[in-house]
C-alpha cells in the first residue's frame, strides 16, 4: 500500500504497479469513484474524508510513506500503531520504526521483505 503524495505522485505509483502486473485499488475520501487516477483498477468510495485511513491500513500488509501532509502522518501512525511495517520514501519519520528507503525500487524490496514476501519483487 502506497500512502501519501500529491495526486501525480499517487497516479505514477499506480501506473508502474500497474505496469509491473500489480492490481491497483483506491479508496477515494468522497463518493465518486471517478475521483480515482487513470492507472487505478479498482476505485472503493468511502465517503469518510480522512476517516478512511484507518480502513486503508487494516487493509495493507505493509505501507510506503511518500511525501504527503497530515493525511500521510496518520496514516504513518495508524500503521504503527496496528503494527504494520512502514518505508518511508522522503516522507514522514516519527518513530524509529520506520524504515527509510532512498529510491522505489529499494523501498519496494524493503516492504516486500518486511510483509514476508522478498521473493515478489524479482
Amino acid at each position: 500500500m502506497l500512502t501519501g503524495g500529491l495526486g501525480g505522485v499517487m497516479e505514477a505509483a499506480s501506473r508502474g504497479a500497474r505496469k509491473a502486473g500489480g492490481v491497483t485499488i483506491a479508496i477515494v475520501p468522497g463518493v465518486k469513484t471517478e475521483l480515482a487516477n487513470e492507472s487505478v483498477d479498482i476505485a472503493i468510495a468511502s465517503g469518510m474524508a480522512e476517516g478512511r485511513n484507518v480502513m486503508i491500513i487494516q487493509t495493507a500488509d505493509g505501507v510506503i510513506a511518500l511525501p504527503g501532509q497530515f493525511g500521510t502522518l496518520s496514516e504513518v501512525a495508524f500503521a504503527l500503531l496496528y503494527g504494520k511495517p512502514v518505508v518511508s520514501l522522503g516522507s514522514w519519520r516519527p518513530d524509529p520504526a520506520v524504515i527509510a528507503a532512498s529510491d522505489a525500487e529499494t523501498a519496494v524490496r524493503l516492504i516486500l521483505s518486511a510483509v514476508g514476501r522478498a521473493g515478489a519483487a524479482t
